[in-house]
């Protein structure tokens, strides 16, 4: 899957996401589970963990299980669960090692690697969470707007650095409008959570980009699906700074 493609459809999945979060919570939680089930298939090929099926079970069960605690949690702070979740998580990936049959070669890096992979997909829930504060429907709205703009942005031919320089510039601009058009989101609030889609963008591009794993198509989704799921986290965070 070519870089294009890849900045594409994430592109896609932002503009899912901005239209589930204005349906309501249980839209954007069917999406962020969606996305935690993609990145589960992907991330074990794309980290080069030495036993895939296992890896990925843990991390769409713990992916899973915090879009389902954040979703129900009847009352703030919704990620008041979160850290119990992740927790069962951890021990999971610990058990998913004890249940190899290969020698358990590469111990150390295949429980690091599953790990990482659950924490990436928790952050999804930040999208729900965020969806379930006061106007958070339109946060939603502006973080997945400026993620598409900033996931097309990086796609662009061209000298490396400007290329980056657009995909934070883009996402800024269009976090800052959608703040000025939405009265629920505050015109500094769209700005920054702009420029924070775009550096994160960047940062996710300039990381996977050269990864000789992206040959296969499952590593090359879960690349796809890794800023929209990061984004939640940050989305949330900009949410509550700004809320106060």
């Amino acid at each position: 899957m070519s870089v294009e493609t890849r900045s594409v459809v994430t592109a896609v999945l932002s503009a899912v996401v901005a239209v589930a979060g204005y349906l309501g919570v249980l839209p954007l939680a069917g999406v962020s589970a969606a996305l935690v089930l993609v990145l589960a298939l992907g991330w074990p090929g794309l980290a080069g963990l030495p036993f895939s099926p296992g890896a990925g079970a843990v991390v769409a069960l713990g992916g899973l299980g915090s879009v389902a605690a954040v979703t129900f949690t009847p009352e703030e702070p919704y990620l008041q669960h979160l850290a119990l979740v992740f927790a069962g998580a951890v021990v999971l990936a610990f058990v998913n090692e004890l249940l190899r049959r290969d020698g358990r070669l590469r111990l150390v890096e295949s429980v690091s690697g599953t790990v990482t992979g659950t924490v990436l997909a928790v952050c999804v829930t930040g999208w729900v969470a965020t969806a379930r504060l006061d106007g958070g429907e339109e946060l939603v709205v502006a973080g997945a707007v400026a993620l598409a703009l900033g996931s097309a942005a990086v796609a662009l031919r061209g000298r490396t650095w400007l290329v980056y320089l657009v995909t934070v510039v883009v996402p800024a601009a269009g976090g800052t409008l959608v703040g000025w058009a939405l009265p629920a989101v505050q015109l500094v609030a769209g700005a920054v959570l702009g420029v924070g889609v775009g550096v994160l963008v960047t940062a996710l591009h300039a990381l996977f980009d050269r990864f000789p794993a992206l040959v296969r198509h499952l590593p090359s989704l879960a690349v796809v699906v890794l800023p929209v799921t990061v984004s939640g986290v940050l989305v949330y965070v900009a949410g509550r700074v700004f809320a106060a």
